[in-house]
């Protein structure tokens, strides 16, 4: 579990959303608004957690005026572990708003919590299901990274022009692989693709040998992998071992460097539905999300090296972003640390119009918790270690 930290910078500077800096802890009772993450920086999802806790320290630390404070603990990739965090942040912390989890199980876990705690809450994971329908539970639940319905159809399409005609699919046995699974299944039939195979793997597994000679033996023109972080990269390598030819495909869990290198050449010419950040300076340049996505990275970069950026890292600073958006409507409501304060933070979320972010433009309601449209995702080849856009 990572300590509370409270940061000061100077006013002119936050909405640069400069770097913060530790501060001795009798320093913390000056902080007014708490924000809360869940964040998985242990376990096999640690490559999606670690860039979030990272794009924390480039967060403001000043917002209207008012002293941010942010409070990061440590799920381990772990649904049990994301409720018993969830609720000591709503509970002891009372924070005023929770960014988390990094993956959909935990997310999906928390959502009793959040919802008794009535505390708006961003998620950087992707299942649809995280905020769809919007019910009483999800009524406080938000998100940032593309739903997997939008990225499974950016696949589908993508293969359907390569004349595709049948599928096999391998996933994570959890919430991630079954939800991408039903995406992924309604997309091909629309496109008539036939799914020839259907396997599951979990996060600790050392190999999907089994799984993969079952695929290999279904004959497919193409492989969708419905997982997340370096697991992922179990199907491809055992696939490439076992000669398979056909077009492969992953999800946007994918979207860092760690999966890149424990992947490896076995990854060359596989594809991706993809964060814009990922391949920001590839894009055209009346993309809107370009120059905020390059401004992320060039912030990013410059703390932690060239090359180390991630979707990951860029969908909490998108959270950031809406937050800094809605706290300024919220604090003419009620004063942080309150009932009313946080309610007033859920409704201005939710009411968020037209801001840009580096994955798009989010436009929330009352029935769509992300508010982004098909522009956010992009398609990209993975070549040698790189990402590199495809424009159709």
């Amino acid at each position: 579990m990572q300590p509370s930290r409270t940061r000061r910078f100077p006013r002119a500077l936050a909405p640069l959303f400069a770097a913060f800096f530790t501060t001795v802890a009798p320093t913390l009772a000056l902080a007014q608004i708490k924000i809360g993450l869940v964040l998985s920086l242990t376990g096999p999802a640690a490559s999606l957690g670690i860039p979030a806790r990272d794009t924390v320290a480039m967060l403001p630390t000043q917002i209207a005026g008012q002293q941010v404070q942010y409070i990061v603990l440590d799920d381990a990739s772990d649904t049990t572990q994301a409720v018993q965090d969830t609720k000591k942040l709503i509970d002891e912390q009372q924070v005023d708003a929770i960014i988390g989890s990094s993956i959909t199980p935990n997310t999906l876990a928390m959502l009793d919590v959040i919802a008794q705690g009535e505390t708006p809450a961003i998620s950087l994971a992707s299942s649809a299901k995280i905020i769809e329908p919007v019910d009483d539970k999800r009524h406080w639940m938000f998100k940032t990274p593309q739903t997997d319905a939008m990225m499974a159809g950016a696949i589908v399409e993508h293969a359907n022009a390569h004349k595709v005609k049948t599928i096999a699919y391998i996933g994570q046995a959890d919430a991630l692989g079954e939800t991408f699974y039903n995406e992924v299944a309604k997309a091909a039939q629309a496109h008539d693709i036939k799914i020839v195979a259907n396997e599951r793997f979990n996060r600790t597994d050392p190999s999907v040998t089994g799984q993969a000679l079952k695929i290999v033996a279904a004959q497919p023109d193409a492989v969708v992998v419905g997982a997340a972080g370096t697991p992922a990269a179990l199907p491809p390598k055992a696939l490439k071992e076992r000669g398979y030819k056909g077009l492969i495909y992953h999800n946007h869990g994918v979207g860092n460097r760690d999966f890149l290198r424990v992947c490896g050449a076995d990854c060359n010419g596989t594809f991706l539905p993809a964060s814009p950040v990922l391949v920001a300076a590839q894009l055209p340049e009346d993309r809107p999300e370009r120059r905020l996505a390059l401004d992320y990275i060039s912030r990013y970069e410059a703390r932690y090296g060239a090359g180390s950026v991630s979707a990951f890292g860029a969908y909490t600073w998108d959270a950031g972003l809406l937050l800094g958006s809605a706290i300024p409507v919220a604090l003419k409501s009620a004063a942080p640390g309150t009932s009313a304060f946080r309610h007033a933070l859920r409704d201005a979320i939710e009411a968020t119009r037209g801001l840009h972010t580096t994955n798009g433009i989010i436009n929330m309601s009352a029935t769509d918790h992300l508010g982004l449209d098909a522009r956010a995702r992009v398609m990209v080849e993975i070549r040698d270690g790189k990402w590199i856009y495809q424009p159709h």
